[in-house]
C-alpha cells in the first residue's frame, strides 16, 4: 500500500490503519466466542454490528489515503498500486 508524505506522516497513517484493523479483528473473536458460548442473539448481533463497523472505517481509511495520494501524485500512485483515480473512486463507493 503506498502511502505518501513525510516519514513521520506515513507511519501515523499506517499506525491508525493497523489499529483499526486490530480492533476488527478482536471484535470478531468476540463474535466467534459468543457463537461458541451459545450467547443470546442480541449479544451475537452487537457483536457483528461492531466489527462492520471496525472493518467499514479501515476500508475508508485505506481507500482514502489511496485516492489522497491519487490527487497528490497521480501518475506515481498508478505505477506503484496499478489503480486509477476512477478505480479508487469505484472501490470507495463499493465500500458505502
Amino acid at each position: 500500500m503506498m502511502i505518501t508524505g513525510t516519514p513521520e506522516e506515513q507511519a501515523a497513517t499506517r499506525k491508525r490503519i493497523v489499529n483499526r484493523l486490530k480492533r476488527a479483528h478482536g471484535q470478531l473473536a468476540g463474535v466467534i466466542a459468543a457463537v461458541e458460548a451459545d450467547a443470546s442473539c442480541r449479544d451475537v448481533v452487537t457483536q457483528l454490528a461492531a466489527v462492520t463497523s471496525a472493518l467499514d472505517r479501515a476500508g475508508f481509511a485505506i481507500v482514502s489515503t489511496a485516492m489522497r495520494d491519487c490527487v497528490a501524485d497521480p501518475e506515481g500512485a498508478a505505477n506503484a498500486e496499478g489503480l486509477t483515480t476512477d478505480e479508487l473512486e469505484k472501490l470507495f463507493l463499493a465500500l458505502a
